[in-house]
Protein backbone atom coordinates (compact mmCIF):
# COMPACT_ATOMS: atom_id res chain seq x y z
CA UNK A 1 0.00 0.00 0.00
CA UNK A 2 2.80 2.45 1.10
CA UNK A 3 3.95 1.76 -2.94
CA UNK A 4 0.59 2.91 -4.46
CA UNK A 5 0.61 5.92 -2.09
CA UNK A 6 4.46 7.03 -2.85
CA UNK A 7 3.57 6.69 -6.70
CA UNK A 8 0.43 8.68 -6.48
CA UNK A 9 2.00 11.55 -4.87
CA UNK A 10 4.88 11.31 -7.49
CA UNK A 11 2.67 11.79 -10.42
CA UNK A 12 1.00 14.45 -9.25
CA UNK A 13 3.94 16.47 -7.60
CA UNK A 14 5.24 16.61 -10.68
CA UNK A 15 2.32 18.76 -12.32
CA UNK A 16 3.90 21.37 -9.91
CA UNK A 17 7.04 21.58 -11.68
CA UNK A 18 5.84 22.25 -14.90
CA UNK A 19 3.43 24.17 -17.88
CA UNK A 20 1.73 23.29 -21.10
CA UNK A 21 3.59 26.64 -23.08
CA UNK A 22 5.21 24.69 -26.27
CA UNK A 23 5.10 24.57 -29.99
CA UNK A 24 4.83 20.40 -29.94
CA UNK A 25 0.95 20.41 -29.37
CA UNK A 26 1.24 17.75 -32.23
CA UNK A 27 1.77 15.52 -29.00
CA UNK A 28 -1.38 16.08 -28.33
CA UNK A 29 -2.86 14.68 -31.05
CA UNK A 30 -3.26 11.88 -29.24
CA UNK A 31 -5.19 8.17 -29.60
CA UNK A 32 -7.26 5.98 -32.04
CA UNK A 33 -10.51 5.96 -33.53
CA UNK A 34 -11.42 4.14 -30.45
CA UNK A 35 -10.19 7.08 -28.54
CA UNK A 36 -11.58 9.53 -30.22
CA UNK A 37 -15.40 8.20 -30.39
CA UNK A 38 -14.91 7.92 -26.93
CA UNK A 39 -14.28 11.56 -25.97
CA UNK A 40 -10.02 11.11 -25.20
CA UNK A 41 -11.69 9.48 -21.98
CA UNK A 42 -9.15 6.94 -22.06
CA UNK A 43 -6.63 6.45 -19.38
CA UNK A 44 -8.04 3.22 -17.97
CA UNK A 45 -9.01 1.41 -20.73
CA UNK A 46 -7.53 -2.30 -20.80
CA UNK A 47 -6.76 -4.91 -23.33
CA UNK A 48 -6.02 -2.13 -25.97
CA UNK A 49 -2.74 -1.56 -27.58
CA UNK A 50 -3.05 2.26 -28.40
CA UNK A 51 -4.13 3.34 -24.56
CA UNK A 52 -0.05 3.06 -24.41
CA UNK A 53 -0.62 6.86 -25.80
CA UNK A 54 -2.59 7.48 -23.11
CA UNK A 55 -1.36 5.05 -20.12
CA UNK A 56 1.67 3.10 -20.66
CA UNK A 57 0.50 0.81 -17.84
CA UNK A 58 -2.05 -0.41 -19.96
CA UNK A 59 0.59 -2.77 -22.02
CA UNK A 60 0.65 -4.94 -19.08
CA UNK A 61 -3.24 -5.74 -19.57
CA UNK A 62 -2.81 -6.83 -23.42
CA UNK A 63 -4.33 -9.97 -24.43
CA UNK A 64 -4.91 -11.29 -27.92
CA UNK A 65 -4.43 -8.59 -30.42
CA UNK A 66 -1.32 -6.88 -30.06
CA UNK A 67 -0.47 -5.06 -33.10
CA UNK A 68 -2.65 -1.62 -34.22
CA UNK A 69 -2.57 1.16 -37.17
CA UNK A 70 -4.34 4.21 -36.86
CA UNK A 71 -4.64 6.98 -39.86
CA UNK A 72 -6.00 10.67 -38.70
CA UNK A 73 -7.37 12.90 -41.15
CA UNK A 74 -7.34 15.89 -39.59
CA UNK A 75 -7.97 19.95 -41.25
CA UNK A 76 -6.50 21.33 -44.59
CA UNK A 77 -3.86 19.21 -45.44
CA UNK A 78 -2.50 17.68 -42.28
CA UNK A 79 -2.68 13.81 -41.72
CA UNK A 80 -1.25 11.50 -39.24
CA UNK A 81 -0.50 8.13 -38.11
CA UNK A 82 -0.10 6.07 -35.75
CA UNK A 83 1.16 2.27 -35.18
CA UNK A 84 1.90 0.28 -32.12
CA UNK A 85 3.16 -3.27 -31.41
CA UNK A 86 3.55 -5.13 -28.15
CA UNK A 87 5.11 -8.34 -27.82
CA UNK A 88 2.76 -11.37 -27.12
CA UNK A 89 4.61 -12.51 -24.30
CA UNK A 90 6.14 -11.37 -20.41
CA UNK A 91 9.91 -11.22 -21.57
CA UNK A 92 11.56 -13.05 -18.89
CA UNK A 93 14.95 -10.53 -19.47
CA UNK A 94 12.76 -7.40 -18.44
CA UNK A 95 11.46 -9.37 -15.36
CA UNK A 96 8.41 -10.76 -16.53
CA UNK A 97 7.17 -7.29 -18.01
CA UNK A 98 5.51 -6.77 -21.22
CA UNK A 99 7.45 -4.35 -23.92
CA UNK A 100 5.85 -2.41 -26.51
CA UNK A 101 6.88 -0.13 -29.48
CA UNK A 102 5.17 3.00 -31.14
CA UNK A 103 5.84 5.20 -33.86
CA UNK A 104 3.58 8.43 -34.65
CA UNK A 105 3.89 10.90 -37.25
CA UNK A 106 2.03 14.31 -38.28
CA UNK A 107 2.46 15.71 -41.55
CA UNK A 108 1.42 19.06 -42.35
CA UNK A 109 1.22 19.57 -46.01
CA UNK A 110 3.04 22.16 -47.75
CA UNK A 111 3.23 25.45 -47.52
CA UNK A 112 4.07 28.24 -50.27
CA UNK A 113 6.95 31.28 -50.03
CA UNK A 114 5.90 34.31 -51.22
CA UNK A 115 7.26 37.11 -51.43
CA UNK A 116 5.55 41.06 -50.16
CA UNK A 117 3.92 41.42 -53.02
CA UNK A 118 2.02 37.76 -53.12
CA UNK A 119 4.17 36.29 -55.81
CA UNK A 120 5.00 32.54 -55.20
CA UNK A 121 8.81 31.74 -54.58
CA UNK A 122 8.64 27.57 -54.11
CA UNK A 123 7.01 25.78 -51.03
CA UNK A 124 7.85 23.92 -48.26
CA UNK A 125 7.16 21.12 -46.07
CA UNK A 126 6.70 20.72 -42.02
CA UNK A 127 6.50 17.29 -39.81
CA UNK A 128 7.33 15.74 -37.03
CA UNK A 129 8.03 12.21 -35.80
CA UNK A 130 7.70 10.27 -32.49
CA UNK A 131 9.49 6.92 -31.56
CA UNK A 132 8.89 4.85 -28.69
CA UNK A 133 9.94 2.31 -26.21
CA UNK A 134 7.34 0.95 -23.11
CA UNK A 135 7.81 -0.70 -20.68
CA UNK A 136 5.10 -2.08 -18.40
CA UNK A 137 4.74 -4.72 -15.03
CA UNK A 138 2.42 -5.93 -12.37
CA UNK A 139 3.64 -4.18 -9.31
CA UNK A 140 0.80 -6.02 -6.93
CA UNK A 141 -2.26 -7.79 -8.01
CA UNK A 142 -4.44 -5.53 -10.36
CA UNK A 143 -2.31 -2.80 -10.08
CA UNK A 144 -0.12 -2.04 -13.00
CA UNK A 145 2.74 0.35 -13.95
CA UNK A 146 4.48 1.69 -16.75
CA UNK A 147 6.87 3.95 -18.44
CA UNK A 148 7.31 4.98 -22.39
CA UNK A 149 10.41 6.49 -23.45
CA UNK A 150 9.94 8.85 -26.42
CA UNK A 151 12.53 10.14 -29.09
CA UNK A 152 10.69 13.36 -30.79
CA UNK A 153 11.87 15.26 -34.38
CA UNK A 154 10.58 17.88 -36.20
CA UNK A 155 11.17 19.54 -39.03
CA UNK A 156 9.98 23.22 -40.47
CA UNK A 157 11.05 23.59 -43.99
CA UNK A 158 15.49 23.57 -43.62
CA UNK A 159 15.19 23.83 -39.48
CA UNK A 160 14.95 20.54 -37.28
CA UNK A 161 14.35 20.20 -33.47
CA UNK A 162 15.34 16.75 -31.70
CA UNK A 163 13.64 16.08 -27.80
CA UNK A 164 13.72 13.75 -25.51
CA UNK A 165 10.77 12.99 -23.35
CA UNK A 166 8.92 10.11 -20.37
CA UNK A 167 5.67 9.20 -20.36
CA UNK A 168 4.58 7.34 -17.04
CA UNK A 169 1.21 5.77 -15.53
CA UNK A 170 -0.59 2.87 -13.02
CA UNK A 171 -3.75 1.28 -13.77
CA UNK A 172 -5.40 -0.55 -10.76
CA UNK A 173 -8.25 -2.59 -11.53
CA UNK A 174 -10.73 -2.99 -8.95
CA UNK A 175 -11.19 -6.71 -7.95
CA UNK A 176 -15.14 -6.74 -9.05
CA UNK A 177 -13.26 -6.93 -12.42
CA UNK A 178 -15.66 -4.01 -13.99
CA UNK A 179 -13.76 -0.82 -12.58
CA UNK A 180 -10.38 0.60 -13.60
CA UNK A 181 -8.29 3.70 -12.08
CA UNK A 182 -5.50 5.08 -14.46
CA UNK A 183 -3.45 7.78 -14.09
CA UNK A 184 -0.66 8.74 -16.37
CA UNK A 185 1.58 12.10 -17.06
CA UNK A 186 2.70 12.55 -20.43
CA UNK A 187 5.50 14.51 -22.22
CA UNK A 188 7.70 15.10 -19.40
CA UNK A 189 11.10 15.97 -20.91
CA UNK A 190 13.31 18.19 -22.61
CA UNK A 191 14.31 19.38 -26.11
CA UNK A 192 17.88 18.77 -27.24
CA UNK A 193 18.01 21.16 -30.86
CA UNK A 194 15.69 23.69 -31.14
CA UNK A 195 14.17 25.21 -34.24
CA UNK A 196 15.31 29.15 -33.94
CA UNK A 197 17.61 28.56 -30.89
CA UNK A 198 14.98 29.28 -28.31
CA UNK A 199 14.90 26.44 -26.68
CA UNK A 200 10.60 25.45 -25.73
CA UNK A 201 9.18 23.11 -23.40
CA UNK A 202 7.34 20.25 -24.50
CA UNK A 203 3.32 19.82 -23.45
CA UNK A 204 2.98 18.38 -20.37
CA UNK A 205 -0.38 16.33 -19.81
CA UNK A 206 -1.47 15.20 -16.42
CA UNK A 207 -4.35 12.69 -16.69
CA UNK A 208 -6.39 10.41 -14.62
CA UNK A 209 -9.73 8.49 -15.42
CA UNK A 210 -11.84 5.98 -14.39
CA UNK A 211 -14.28 3.66 -16.53
CA UNK A 212 -16.99 1.27 -15.32
CA UNK A 213 -19.01 -1.53 -16.95
CA UNK A 214 -22.25 -1.37 -15.67
CA UNK A 215 -24.06 -4.62 -14.59
CA UNK A 216 -27.27 -6.20 -16.38
CA UNK A 217 -26.30 -2.65 -19.40
CA UNK A 218 -24.09 -3.44 -22.16
CA UNK A 219 -22.09 -0.64 -21.80
CA UNK A 220 -18.47 0.44 -20.81
CA UNK A 221 -18.78 4.27 -19.29
CA UNK A 222 -15.72 5.97 -18.92
CA UNK A 223 -14.91 9.89 -17.57
CA UNK A 224 -11.15 11.67 -17.23
CA UNK A 225 -9.76 14.58 -16.64
CA UNK A 226 -7.10 15.92 -18.78
CA UNK A 227 -4.94 18.95 -19.52
CA UNK A 228 -4.44 19.09 -15.33
CA UNK A 229 -0.85 20.70 -15.93
CA UNK A 230 -2.38 23.64 -18.11
CA UNK A 231 -1.98 27.27 -16.24
CA UNK A 232 -5.53 28.10 -15.22
CA UNK A 233 -6.98 30.86 -13.35
CA UNK A 234 -7.55 29.31 -10.61
CA UNK A 235 -7.13 25.85 -9.77
CA UNK A 236 -10.63 24.40 -9.62
CA UNK A 237 -10.31 25.84 -13.90
CA UNK A 238 -8.21 22.72 -14.02
CA UNK A 239 -11.06 20.18 -13.90
CA UNK A 240 -12.91 22.09 -16.60
CA UNK A 241 -11.13 19.90 -19.12
CA UNK A 242 -12.96 17.09 -18.55
CA UNK A 243 -14.00 14.34 -21.04
CA UNK A 244 -16.64 11.14 -20.82
CA UNK A 245 -17.69 8.06 -23.01
CA UNK A 246 -19.86 5.33 -23.37
CA UNK A 247 -19.15 2.25 -25.38
CA UNK A 248 -22.71 -0.19 -26.39
CA UNK A 249 -22.40 -3.46 -27.16
CA UNK A 250 -24.27 -4.92 -29.68
CA UNK A 251 -23.75 -9.07 -29.30
CA UNK A 252 -19.91 -9.97 -29.68
CA UNK A 253 -18.98 -8.12 -32.93
CA UNK A 254 -20.21 -4.58 -32.84
CA UNK A 255 -19.52 -1.84 -30.60
CA UNK A 256 -21.29 1.78 -30.70
CA UNK A 257 -19.60 4.68 -28.98
CA UNK A 258 -20.30 8.25 -28.09
CA UNK A 259 -17.75 10.46 -26.68
CA UNK A 260 -17.48 14.42 -25.36
CA UNK A 261 -14.70 16.57 -24.81
CA UNK A 262 -15.39 19.89 -22.69
CA UNK A 263 -12.15 21.58 -23.03
CA UNK A 264 -12.73 21.01 -27.24
CA UNK A 265 -16.47 22.58 -26.75
CA UNK A 266 -15.27 25.48 -24.25
CA UNK A 267 -12.00 26.83 -26.15
CA UNK A 268 -12.73 26.37 -29.92
CA UNK A 269 -15.87 27.73 -31.27
CA UNK A 270 -17.59 31.25 -29.94
CA UNK A 271 -20.46 30.33 -27.38
CA UNK A 272 -23.11 31.45 -29.78
CA UNK A 273 -21.82 28.97 -32.39
CA UNK A 274 -21.00 25.65 -30.88
CA UNK A 275 -23.13 23.40 -32.61
CA UNK A 276 -22.02 20.07 -31.86
CA UNK A 277 -18.20 21.03 -31.23
CA UNK A 278 -16.21 18.55 -28.25
CA UNK A 279 -18.69 15.74 -29.48
CA UNK A 280 -17.54 12.83 -30.95
CA UNK A 281 -18.73 9.04 -31.96
CA UNK A 282 -17.86 6.12 -33.69
CA UNK A 283 -18.12 2.13 -34.54
CA UNK A 284 -15.69 -0.78 -33.85
CA UNK A 285 -16.45 -4.13 -35.43
CA UNK A 286 -14.83 -6.96 -33.64
CA UNK A 287 -13.69 -10.49 -35.10
CA UNK A 288 -11.86 -13.66 -34.06
CA UNK A 289 -8.57 -12.12 -36.31
CA UNK A 290 -9.14 -8.21 -36.77
CA UNK A 291 -10.59 -5.14 -34.74
CA UNK A 292 -12.09 -2.16 -37.18
CA UNK A 293 -12.40 0.91 -35.48
CA UNK A 294 -13.64 4.48 -37.28
CA UNK A 295 -14.23 7.58 -35.28
CA UNK A 296 -15.53 10.84 -35.58
CA UNK A 297 -15.12 14.16 -33.95
CA UNK A 298 -16.31 18.10 -34.53
CA UNK A 299 -13.88 20.53 -33.86
CA UNK A 300 -15.15 24.11 -33.99
CA UNK A 301 -18.38 24.66 -35.92
CA UNK A 302 -17.71 23.08 -39.07
CA UNK A 303 -14.11 20.66 -38.89
CA UNK A 304 -14.98 17.14 -38.81
CA UNK A 305 -11.89 14.73 -37.89
CA UNK A 306 -12.14 11.23 -39.08
CA UNK A 307 -9.44 8.40 -37.63
CA UNK A 308 -9.16 4.84 -38.57
CA UNK A 309 -7.59 1.76 -36.81
CA UNK A 310 -7.02 -1.84 -37.72
CA UNK A 311 -5.98 -4.19 -35.02
CA UNK A 312 -4.22 -7.69 -36.02
CA UNK A 313 -3.01 -10.27 -33.67
CA UNK A 314 1.28 -11.69 -34.61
Amino acid sequence: MKKIVLIFLLIFSVNQLYSNTSPFQSLRFLGSARATALGGSFEAITNDPTSVFFNPASISTIEGKNFSATFFKHILDINSGQVVYILPEKQKWAENGKIGASVSYNSFGSFDYADSYGNINGSFGANDITMAVTYSNELDTNFYYGASAKLLFVNIEKANSFAFAFDAGIIYMIPDKRTNIGVSILHLGSQFTSLDGTKESLPLDLRAGVNHRLRGLPLLFNFSFHNLADETNNFFDKFLSFSLGGEFYFGDYVKVRLGYDNKIRRLTVPSNDKKFSGFSGGVGIQTDYFNFDYGISQMGNSALLHRFTIGLEI
